[in-house]
């Protein structure tokens, strides 16, 4: 078993037709041809070609927004995609400050849009060593239930700033105040583009750590955790390098934190490559 193998899970090659979704001139979204025949039935939004799905011209935000929300509902209605979960998502070509509207969450990767979230790695100091705190998703979350994850994780929605959304996620997640969580530290993005069941994942993480002190312990507010656990770092590697036990991407944070930590070293034979495929350019791969 290896780390790299994550990497790879995570970037797999794509070998399934997608179609780009258009607003104007640029591409937004990929979708899979079999989601765009469903939104043939929406041609006040999209006009479905043999090569791609179009919005014709960038409508007026606050109009596309209104348009794009009808559609969601609808297909929800439908049992084509689950229940609206009522947090806007950016849709943009480039970053989060870029978009040109948004998107209830549920509809993120049926669109093949680029997504956003936050990560943050929890852990104690225990003299020359490191315990990290790792959290077991609750067993009714629709993706990945019963996995391991990030102590602190969850998705960015559209409009609510860095700052504001980690300290909202530590306090549900975690239950930690938000003095104590001001203390956490950007420490840099990870990149990777996923083909999931729902469509194509181009997806951004923002990572950050936090030093805890040792009376600390995490407790979940909002039911999406299970238990928690203080394991060593050395373990949390194992768990990663030996296991599918974490939900995908986090094997990614946690592989970032060790190459950070000097728990993976520039002389493992695979350093550079995992080193470089942390952070994959976000996008359909060419030639799609």
């Amino acid at each position: 078993m290896s780390f790299l193998r994550h990497i790879h899970a995570c970037n797999a090659p794509v070998d399934e037709p997608f179609l780009p979704w258009r607003i104007g001139e640029r591409i937004y979204g990929w979708v899979r041809p079999a989601f765009a025949e469903r939104l043939r039935a929406y041609p006040e939004v999209f006009d479905v070609r043999g090569n791609a799905v179009l919005t014709p011209h960038p409508p007026e935000r606050a109009a596309l927004e209104a348009d794009l929300q009808a559609v969601a509902a609808g297909l929800a209605e439908q049992g084509v995609v689950p229940p609206l979960l009522n947090e806007p998502y950016p849709i943009t070509a480039g970053g989060r400050d870029a978009a040109i509207a948004s998107v209830d969450r549920v509809m993120a990767a049926y669109l093949g849009l680029r997504s956003f979230g936050q990560h943050l790695n929890g852990y104690v100091r225990e003299g020359d060593g490191i315990m990290m705190w790792i959290a077991r998703r609750a067993r009714d979350r629709l993706i990945f239930p019963g996995a391991l994850d990030n102590m602190v994780a969850g998705g960015l929605p559209h409009g609510v700033t860095l700052l504001d959304n980690l300290l909202k996620e530590c306090g549900e997640e975690a239950g930690m105040p938000a003095e104590l969580a001001r203390q956490a530290r950007p420490v840099g993005a990870l990149s990777y583009n996923r083909v999931a069941q729902r469509g194509f994942r181009p997806d951004v993480l923002y990572c950050y750590d936090i030093e805890l002190p040792g009376d600390f312990v995490p407790q979940n507010t909002d039911g999406e955790v299970e238990e928690f656990l203080l394991l060593p770092i050395e373990q949390v590697a194992d768990i990663v390098r030996d296991t599918d036990d974490f939900k995908l991407n986090c094997n990614l944070v946690i592989i970032d934190f060790l190459i950070r930590h000097g728990l993976i070293v520039p002389e493992d034979p695979d350093y550079l490559e995992l080193a470089t495929g942390l952070r994959t350019p976000v996008g359909m791969p060419v030639g799609m």
